[in-house]
């Protein structure tokens, strides 16, 4: 039995962090369904726009939708809906399986809407409606104004991946959101029942630390803060508020690990993989990462509810100067403006791709053709 079914029976979801044409039309897709337990996907602009770069997947189809007269963002969510759309029909006997817990793929909204709460719900909304599948997530980032996008969301019956999480005090107030979206429902008279996933950001944490803290604790400040955050969650589960949203008929917002890929080639390739490995979670990773584990990863452990030694190890990033909230918050921001350049830089390689010769095309939100 090899690491990556070890995982899957222990009741975590492996999702893959990558979407490429590549992956549906070889069949290396199926295959990760198939051989190494992989159960839904995720996807952003970075991804997207290294797959439109490193190769000629895309080109065809670029040049076949400007001729059509696509301008460059509708012309970009036509051809990830035409991916993502694929892919969840590959996951969809998982989703019906499972009852719709798992079998998920997910599509981000524009990052220049990150803080335009309004519009945010409008590209939500948009996008969904658009893909016509029950196992699309929109990813909408923990940010202020996306809060209140989440909550409106969830509301609407949109289902969401809350994207751009750092730590408890962020995952609670998504967490919270989620919960108000749904009350909301409950209160009008609607199915309880929309999914949502939260996904807590882990290696940038030891990224931004890297060169702060003595050796022995390197790579251990985003494990650290992913166990509490993993108590926050339980504790939210056994609390009186959500067991009544769950005899109601609520899904629970299940928590993802996100950016599990190992940024220090000091460090084994499978850490974040292995120290995270906890039931009824889910661990979104790159291709190389789902690879390396598969190969030579081990599941020794398990996290633990009540978040382990995190608070004593939180302590001494704490005594080195590193303030948790603070630093989530810089993480946060310095995510979004990241998503943002790859969002520019994807629009401008769209428009190169189109033989456009102007430096790029605007961030505003345009709605895919119906």
């Amino acid at each position: 039995m090899n690491a990556t079914r070890r995982l899957h029976d222990l009741g975590q979801s492996l999702w893959l962090d990558n979407m490429t044409r590549t992956l549906l039309r070889t069949g290396t897709l199926e295959r990760y369904i198939r051989d190494l337990d992989v159960t839904g996907l995720t996807s952003n602009p970075t991804i997207f726009d290294h797959a439109i770069a490193h190769g000629d997947d895309y080109d065809a189809a670029i040049r076949a939708k400007a001729t059509a007269g696509l301008p460059g963002e509708a012309l970009f969510f036509e051809l990830a809906l035409e991916d993502l759309v694929a892919a969840a029909d590959l996951f969809r006997p998982i989703h019906e399986a499972s009852g719709g817990v798992d079998g998920w793929v997910s599509l981000e909204v524009p990052p220049a809407l990150a803080d335009d709460a309004a519009g945010t719900l409008e590209a939500a909304r948009q996008l969904h409606e658009r893909a016509r599948r029950p196992n699309l997530f929109i990813k909408i980032p923990g940010t202020r104004a996306g809060l209140g996008a989440i909550e409106e969301a969830i509301f609407a019956g949109v289902p969401v991946n809350v994207t751009l999480l750092f730590s408890s005090g962020q995952y609670l107030a998504a967490a919270q959101a989620f919960l108000r979206g749904i009350e909301r429902r409950i209160a009008a008279g609607r199915d309880p029942a929309v999914a949502s996933v939260a996904s807590l950001f882990v290696s940038r944490w030891d990224v931004a630390v890297r060169d702060r803290v003595p050796g022995r604790l390197r790579n251990r400040l985003g494990i650290a803060v992913a166990m509490r955050v993993y108590k926050a969650y339980h504790e939210l589960l056994a609390s009186p508020r959500w067991r009544s949203l769950a005899a109601a008929g609520a899904r629970v917002q299940r928590l993802l690990w996100a950016s599990t890929g190992t940024k220090d080639p000091q460090a084994p390739d499978t850490l974040y993989v292995e120290a995270l490995a906890a039931p009824d979670t889910i661990n979104t990773m790159p291709e190389n990462t789902l690879l390396a584990f598969a190969d030579h990863g081990t599941v020794r452990e398990t996290l633990r509810a009540d978040g382990g030694d995190a608070d004593a190890v939180l302590a001494e990033f704490s005594r080195l100067g590193v303030a948790e909230e603070s630093l989530a918050a810089d993480l946060q921001r310095q995510g979004a403006e990241a998503f943002g350049k790859s969002w520019d830089g994807l629009m401008a390689r769209i428009a190169a791709k189109r033989d456009v010769r102007s430096a790029g095309s605007p961030r505003g939100w345009h709605p895919p053709r119906p």
